[in-house]
């Protein structure tokens, strides 16, 4: 009987963004001491001012010891963002999505006050779905998202249509929503975690086929 192989990703690297993982204190350590060697053979440093450390797990709120690099402690948060995903301290790996939404309205303020009442309420959907949606179903497909978020991100295109459509009716709301084929956060999230989950399993076999050719 074989055993299925259980890969561990222990460091996460894009450009010079560098994200650590480990199941302990003492093994962060050691990770971090080995980043700041190999690092040092590149005459490069980390900053440790740009630099936290974040805990995911039963006893996340249970102080620890410091994690020391460049000399330096570095702080413990409850927020730690990576390429614009923000992870939350907590019993389970939760995101937030507080940034997603707070760009979606800068976003979508642009546009209406832009467009606004000059062009057609099918322009301006079209408009914010193409330009604006993107930002607030950013890494939605990877991220980790309980009933009540993507209620969340719901109630924030009502906001935006209760304004557009001069309504705070929710049927007259649903109605227009159907006419116009634009689809709420809840209706497309799980078609596109599929898509990316096909995506990633055929990228994976394809690079596992060309090392075994290699």
């Amino acid at each position: 009987m074989t055993l299925p192989v259980v890969l561990r990703y222990h460091i996460v690297l894009y450009a010079d963004d560098i994200l650590i993982i480990a199941p302990s204190l003492t093994e962060l350590q050691q990770l971090v001491n080995h980043c700041e060697s190999k690092l040092c053979s590149l005459d490069m440093l980390i900053n440790a001012k740009k630099s936290a450390c974040m805990r995911v797990g039963p006893i996340y709120n249970v102080v620890c010891s410091s994690i020391v690099a460049g000399n330096q402690n570095l702080p413990w948060v409850d927020t730690v963002g990576y390429l614009g995903i923000f992870f939350v301290s907590s019993r389970n790996l939760k995101c937030s999505l507080d940034h997603a939404k707070r760009s979606f309205y800068r976003s979508v303020n642009a546009v209406f006050g832009k467009a606004g009442r000059l062009a057609s309420e099918d322009v301006v959907l079209h408009l914010v779905d193409s330009k604006c949606m993107p930002i607030l179903l950013y890494a939605t497909k990877v991220c980790p998202l309980p009933l009540s978020d993507i209620q969340s991100l719901d109630f924030v295109i009502f906001r935006f249509l209760m304004k557009l459509f001069e309504t705070n009716n929710k049927d007259i709301i649903n109605d227009r929503c159907s006419f116009f084929t634009f689809k709420l956060p809840s209706e497309g999230i799980q078609n596109r975690k599929t898509s990316f989950d096909l995506k990633y399993c055929n990228l994976r076999g394809y690079n596992e086929m060309f090392m075994t050719q290699v």
